[in-house]
Parts: C-alpha cells; sequence; structure tokens
C-alpha cells in the first residue's frame, strides 16, 4: 500500500536534484516592462572545485540593471554605450549595464561545491512577452560551467546540456505602472 507513495517521492527527488544542476531564477516568471529582482541560485561547483567568479550577462532590452553586494564578494560592472538612448525618471540614458561580475575576494570566500549560495540584482524587463535568457558563466578554481545555451526551434529548456537561466515574461495588467 505504501510502495506507490515512496516510488513517487523518490521520483520528485531525483527532479528536484536535476533541477539543480543548473543555475536557475528564483522566480522564473515575472511581468513585461517592470521591475524585477533576479535571485539567480548557484547549487553546486565544477565537480568538487569551489565556485570563485560568478558572471551574468544582462539580456538585450534589460535596463538599469544593479547587482546586489555580497560579503566578501568584489563587484565589478560593465557598462557599454547605448545604439538607442532612452529617458528614464526624465534623463537620457546614454549607457546600460550590460554585464555582472561577482569575485571571490579570497579562497575562504569561495563558494565551496557542496555549498548552495544566490546573487541578486534588480533591473527593468523589456515590454515584449515572451522567453527571457540570462547566460551565466561560473568560473570555479579548477574549471568553468558556462550556462550559456538557448533552446532552439522545437527544442526544450530541459533538454539541453548547459542551458542559460530562463525567465518567462508574461503581459502586464491593464493600468499597471512601469519603469522603462
Amino acid at each position: 500500500m505504501f510502495r506507490k507513495p515512496h516510488r513517487w517521492l523518490g521520483a520528485l527527488a531525483l527532479l528536484g536534484t536535476m533541477a539543480q544542476a543548473h543555475v536557475t531564477l528564483e522566480y522564473p516568471v515575472a511581468t513585461a516592462g517592470q521591475s524585477y529582482k533576479a535571485t539567480f541560485k548557484i547549487a553546486h561547483g565544477c565537480g568538487s572545485s569551489p565556485t570563485r567568479v560568478v558572471e551574468v550577462e544582462i539580456p538585450a532590452g534589460v535596463r538599469g540593471a544593479k547587482p546586489m553586494p555580497k560579503p566578501g564578494w568584489q563587484l565589478e560592472v560593465h557598462r557599454e554605450t547605448l545604439a538607442q538612448p532612452y529617458i528614464s525618471h526624465g534623463r537620457s540614458i546614454t549607457e546600460d549595464t550590460t554585464r555582472i561580475r561577482w569575485t571571490a575576494r579570497t579562497e575562504s570566500d569561495q563558494l565551496a561545491s557542496q555549498h548552495y549560495d544566490e546573487f541578486v540584482l534588480v533591473a527593468t524587463l523589456p515590454r515584449q512577452v515572451g522567453r527571457l535568457y540570462w547566460p551565466v558563466r561560473q568560473i570555479c578554481l579548477q574549471g568553468r560551467l558556462d550556462w550559456t545555451e538557448r533552446p532552439g526551434p522545437g527544442q526544450n529548456w530541459h533538454d539541453l546540456a548547459s542551458p542559460a537561466a530562463e525567465l518567462e515574461l508574461m503581459p502586464a495588467a491593464t493600468g499597471a505602472h512601469s519603469h522603462p
């Protein structure tokens, strides 16, 4: 009588372990055109090697990305001049963040492979609904994992070996306030 639920729980635990094998977002669904807190979940290192760098590439159309500092980690924010400036809060924005990099300051600050951590930024999402992919590079003391693959036509994100973190953008509710 208890064997079927036990098998089901085992399968569920296996799926949970497989889902944690990739860098994922805490909240994989958001409203297009709104402010979003992107929390990247890092569940392991490169084999047994600790993570010393986490680098997030900001997808096209995402604006005003700002990282959350982490104790023991140095921040590097890479900005580039925009081909098409935009207006935000009455100011013309001519350059924006394209990449954010967290680097462990010391060996003891590195993320041990058997531990879990989160790396956070906030930004304004594009207004277009659909799927948005956040490439993440995880550089370890020995080796690296590039979570940069995007599914092609007819391909499922879960079938990729090294998928970029996926965010589904949903339509905004009528009358919702947004920040360009």
